[in-house]
């Protein structure tokens, strides 16, 4: 994972984030206990994050001469802007859990889940119970993604950076919940989709708020030039999408360590990635997709599966995209409207994408 927090940072955004969690749950208080269990769950949905986006945004802060001083505010905006990233984040994971019919994160229960229990304690059926479980869900959500737009919209900052961080942010959640429609609808294409689509929804679902909108805001907050910001979100994209392509790599091929989840879970899942896409244009699809076609089946079925689709040359397609698109956002990167500082983190981020590639 890309690290580019140092402590002080990572507890000043983890305050932030706390205080705006504190805040829901103390306005929920009094609505009874169906709104503190919603509170609460929220909350536990935004616990214990890697934190990436609040990083690249106070990496970018910092690389673009944002003031020193302002870091060592508690109430400064950078802070508070970091942190509706990371709601930002947690709302998108809440939705996503909700749309894969997931009812754990990380090994216990989230929201979804926590509220088909409770469901089930008040005598509810089954079905009675997964619709309490998906209500929770979308509720946990869209409470999330308003206290991230709240955050933005409260910084003390002038009205001009409010406005490019509030457009930052309309344009992150509509590109994202374009990319995660196109996604599902892929998913349900009776034929395959090509591939151009699918690097263009790993893009939108990902990219957008993942790295092109921290990238931004935390330019925004230093005061970069519309040139600079603009050549940033170029790289910022490549980088974004060059993440998600790793991400499907190690989905497929990554230990349990890498992907925090059984090996091969993407194969098992049947998702169609930019890496299936790929062996589908190959001679070896017939193998492949017979392979896929019982990769559900348990441990022997996913390792031939992985094979199929390292010997069809997928595998090492994806691999050489993947150089290629940071070749790309290291060459936007150096350009003359960056400073040298930013042109580094570009670097440094790009050289750990490359480093999780399984």
């Amino acid at each position: 994972m890309i690290a580019l927090l140092d402590d002080d940072a990572r507890q000043r955004i983890d305050a932030a984030i706390d205080g705006a969690l504190e805040r829901l749950e103390r306005r929920a208080a009094p609505l009874g206990d169906g709104a503190r269990a919603l509170a609460a769950a929220t909350t536990a949905a935004a616990a214990d994050g890697k934190r990436l986006r609040p990083a690249l945004v106070v990496a970018a802060y910092r690389a673009f001469g944002g003031s020193t001083d302002a870091l060592h505010t508690a109430g400064a905006a950078v802070w508070d802007v970091a942190a509706a990233l990371e709601l930002l984040h947690t709302a998108f994971v809440v939705h996503d859990d909700l749309i894969d019919r997931d009812l754990e994160r990380r090994g216990i229960p989230n929201v979804a889940g926590r509220f088909r229990t409770r469901a089930h304690s008040f005598g509810a059926s089954a079905d009675q119970a997964a619709t309490v479980g998906d209500a929770a869900a979308v509720l946990a959500g869209d409470l999330l993604l308003f206290e991230a737009t709240r955050l933005v919209a409260s910084v003390a900052i002038d009205a001009p950076a409010r406005a490019a961080l509030l457009q930052i942010m309309d344009d992150a959640i509509l590109v994202s919940a374009s990319g995660e429609l196109a996604d599902v609808e892929h998913a349900a294409r009776a034929d395959y989709p090509e591939t151009d689509a699918l690097l263009g929804a790993a893009h939108d679902k990902t990219a957008a708020y993942s790295f092109e909108a921290p990238l931004l805001a935390g330019a925004v907050l230093a005061g970069a030039s519309d040139a600079a910001r603009a050549q940033l979100s170029l790289a910022a994209a490549d980088l974004g999408l060059t993440f998600q392509l790793v991400d499907d790599l190690i989905g497929t091929f990554g230990s349990r360590r890498q992907a925090g989840r059984d090996p091969g879970a993407d194969l098992r899942e049947a998702k169609r990635t930019p890496l299936i896409a790929l062996a589908r244009d190959t001679a070896a699809w017939p193998r492949v997709s017979s392979a896929l076609a019982v990769a559900h089946t348990g441990p022997i079925a996913v390792r031939r599966a992985q094979r199929e689709l390292e010997a069809s040359g997928a595998r090492a397609d994806l691999v050489a995209l993947i150089h290629d698109r940071l070749r790309r956002a290291r060459s936007r990167a150096a350009s003359p409207s960056l400073p040298p500082a930013v042109v580094a983190l570009l670097a440094e981020v790009a050289n750990t994408i490359e480093e999780r590639i399984p």
